[in-house]
């Protein structure tokens, strides 16, 4: 039974690293059996590079038909599970076909690659980035090793950030504005807001300010659309009477947000709204939502 398990054993271990793996910023990531693992962030335009080592088991020669690296983004639906849309391929041919005795070594490098998308790990779909190295072979499978890393892309403060003013009511019972300070956030910024009430003839319980994510995923017949309510904060406990205003401010650091993606390879998309929950004293709900732009600040541009 041994010699069985043995024999599907790789002839060989496969070791990618990155020349600045020590340096750069990693960040935790699921795998695909649910375990963390940490793997360096990189962001579009930045070069790749590093060495790719294969050391045979001993006593053992490998032959093959080439040695190759591929840099692949990937697009996972988990509806079509297993099938992966491929919307970045780069290939490097590391060795020509022949045999390896002994541990060989072969940098690599991948210049200004062009990542568009950041890695994203959703309800029901994933992007990712890899380093793919293959060992061809004749008559028996190719060897493969993968390694993860992860994208995070960039903005600068934008030059246009209009506040947020909106009205609910129920006509003769309530009327209510709320005023946000700005319609686009970053993922360490605070909401700010105003709610005034302009009229209140039904009795309010409570009152909530919701953060959603909204992600959906295929197209036409397989749209698959997924709401999580990622934070709840208490605005107010008690009813309010007519005149008065309620402030809101909602820090979002604690919260495990991503930018806003929009239509993504045609793929998917990711949403933020802010729904804001009124409840009375029969249990009935008023809510207004308000879509809400999310972007990853550039970490050298001052906060706002």
């Amino acid at each position: 039974m041994n010699y069985i398990i043995g024999a599907f054993k790789p002839p060989c271990d496969i070791s990618i690293t990155f020349s600045d793996a020590r340096t750069r910023k990693q960040v935790s990531v699921k795998k695909d059996n649910g375990k963390t693992t940490m793997v360096p962030v990189f962001q579009s335009l930045e070069t790749i590079s590093g060495e790719v080592s294969i050391a045979p088991v001993p006593g053992k020669r490998i032959e093959h038909m080439g040695v190759k690296i591929e840099l692949l983004g990937q697009i996972e639906l988990y509806f079509d599970r297993g099938n992966f849309y491929d919307f970045t391929s780069l290939v490097r041919e590391l060795d020509v076909p022949g045999e390896i005795y002994e541990r060989k070594t072969y940098p690599f490098e991948f210049s200004t690659v062009e990542m568009p998308y950041e890695s994203y790990n959703g309800t029901n779909v994933r992007l990712r980035y890899i380093l793919k190295v293959t060992i061809g072979r004749n008559y028996v499978g190719n060897i493969v090793e993968y390694r993860d890393f992860c994208v995070r892309n960039y903005s600068p403060v934008p030059t246009i950030n209009n506040s947020i003013k909106m009205e609910v009511g129920i006509e003769d019972c309530l009327h209510i504005e709320f005023e946000y300070s700005k319609s686009k956030y970053h993922l360490n910024d605070v909401i700010i807001g105003k709610i005034y009430f302009l009229l209140v003839r039904i009795k309010i319980k409570n009152m909530e300010l919701e953060i959603r994510r909204r992600e959906s995923t295929g197209s036409g017949s397989n749209t698959y659309v997924e709401t999580e309510t990622l934070a709840k904060f208490e605005l107010m406990d008690g009813a309010p009477v007519r005149g008065e205003s309620i402030p809101v401010r909602l820090f979002l650091t604690p919260y495990e947000l991503t930018p806003t993606y929009r239509n993504i390879n045609n793929k998917f998309s990711v949403k933020y709204y802010l729904n804001l929950v009124l409840v009375d004293e029969e249990d009935r709900r008023y809510f207004k939502q308000q879509e809400i732009t999310m972007y990853r600040l550039l970490e050298s541009a001052p906060s706002s």
